[in-house]
């Protein structure tokens, strides 16, 4: 682990691993540690992953809560930049992380060299998702043996009746095979969560949409969204509209895949990924 000095005092810390040019990798959570990211499936076998640990995401963090916001975050990203001592910048964005990487845009559009949005979370530029959006992608998964619990539950949560265990019964949908392995993937992640710094991350302030959409309509750099084919949280219409939001940004739809791609098929997404990366 290697760390670099964070311009609201202390630390934040990253790690680094494979070869190549250098990839930027913000993790989601929101707030949890680069941990779960692993290699990207394999993808640091064709890029130098630097995978940014967010204020919060560690154990001891005593981060003041204030600077937990989306928004001042890119405020380290931005130091681990120019720590890494380069002008321009790959970023790779996942889930809640991608919010961080648009604001990151908005304000420091100049020193970015591309963008890899992978399941990206739509707060920072105001997108919603419908809920019969998310029902057809749903119901793409049924015949699979968890899906009458899950379904029954995803109602409960859309009519505003969840009960206490729906949101662990909804977990197969971020998946594109929920199986032992998968199961274990995702425990550990809620095992790793911090409710009160997810909440800080999204306070009032954290997010300008209107801005932010001004100044992505005018990053002239290659923009690569990698989306799921069944993930319930972001179906294929949401992310349509999010990559119309860019002028040179492509959508790539990993087929069989939901919100952690590089899991569900590793080839796959590193097949998309380095594409990403290659494009001018």
């Amino acid at each position: 682990m290697q760390s670099f000095a964070s311009p609201r005092g202390g630390t934040r810390t990253y790690r680094r691993t494979g070869h190549g040019t250098p990839l930027v990798c913000v993790p989601g959570g929101p707030l949890l540690s680069a941990e779960y990211l692993g290699d990207l499936g394999g993808l640091a076998r064709y890029a130098e992953l630097v995978l940014f640990n967010p204020p919060g995401s560690l154990p001891d963090d005593d981060t003041q809560a204030a600077d937990l916001r989306c928004d001042r975050i890119v405020d380290d990203l931005e130091a681990l930049r120019q720590h890494l001592g380069v002008d321009r910048v790959a970023l790779l964005g996942h889930s809640a992380g991608a919010n961080i990487v648009l604001r990151y845009a908005e304000r420091f559009g100049k020193h970015v060299d591309r963008l890899v949005l992978v399941t990206p979370s739509t707060r920072a530029v105001g997108l919603d998702v419908a809920d019969d959006e998310r029902s057809a992608v749903a119901r793409s998964r049924a015949g699979e043996p968890w899906y009458d619990a899950a379904a029954a539950a995803l109602a409960r949560i859309q009519a505003d009746q969840a009960r206490d265990d729906d949101w662990d019964a909804i977990a197969p949908f971020s998946h594109g095979r929920w199986d032992a392995a998968a199961a274990e993937y995702d425990a550990a992640m809620d095992a790793a969560r911090n409710p009160a710094a997810a909440a800080a991350f999204g306070a009032a302030g954290a997010f300008d949409p209107p801005t932010t959409r001004e100044a992505l309509a005018q990053l002239d750099v290659p923009v690569t969204v990698i989306a799921g084919a069944v993930d319930v949280g972001l179906p294929r219409p949401v992310m349509r509209q999010f990559v119309d939001l860019f002028p040179r940004a492509t959508l790539a739809v990993q087929d069989g895949a939901g919100h952690f791609p590089w899991v569900d098929d590793p080839d796959a997404f590193v097949e998309l990924a380095r594409s990403a990366l290659s494009r001018s």
